[in-house]
């Protein structure tokens, strides 16, 4: 459902863009990199040994979480590209481990940043799926980090997004 309120409200916006790639530069600055941070930042905070830690056991892992973004960003940022999803996308289901789900996590956010960088505005809300895959790549994400938030909390752990916050302030 946000999905589609977001596209719904993107839809009315191409009137207001100019042609310097405004949609890609608010989606770089203020949405994919801030979520990127948090949810590397995420990878990093919690225990190896807590990457199997369900909240309830018809939930996913942390770890099973950290997969789904990585998998996501390879089929969204893919489809961005114009190109099949890279080989590493493959092997993301059978991750478990702090390191391997970590460092997949932040290879499939580079290889989003480039795609994202590659993009232009007016191909992007000329075609229905690429607007849905830039999208998808911040909104999907942000809900995933809304999810872990309270795996990291549960585990005594102040997520980076308040954690971030609290730095601020001081």
């Amino acid at each position: 459902m946000a999905h589609r309120k977001v596209l719904l409200c993107l839809c009315c916006v191409p009137a207001f863009l100019s042609a310097q790639n405004n949609l890609k530069t608010v989606v770089t600055q203020r949405y994919f990199n801030g979520v990127r941070r948090n949810l590397e930042a995420a990878a990093d905070a919690m225990p190896a040994d807590k990457y199997g830690f369900k909240l309830t056991p018809g939930q996913m892992s942390f770890a099973e979480w950290l997969n789904h973004s990585t998998e996501r960003n390879y089929t969204d940022c893919a489809a961005l590209k114009g190109e099949a999803a890279p080989e590493a996308s493959k092997k993301v289901a059978g991750l478990k481990d702090k390191a391997e789900v970590s460092q997949a996590l932040k290879d499939s956010f580079a290889y989003c940043a480039a795609a994202i960088e590659s993009i232009d505005d007016q191909k992007v809300l000329a075609s229905p799926q690429l607007t849905y895959s830039l999208l998808h790549t911040v909104v999907h994400n942000n809900e995933i980090y809304g999810n872990i938030a309270g795996y990291l909390r549960s585990s005594g752990i102040v997520p980076p997004s308040t954690a971030g916050r609290g730095a601020q302030k001081k």
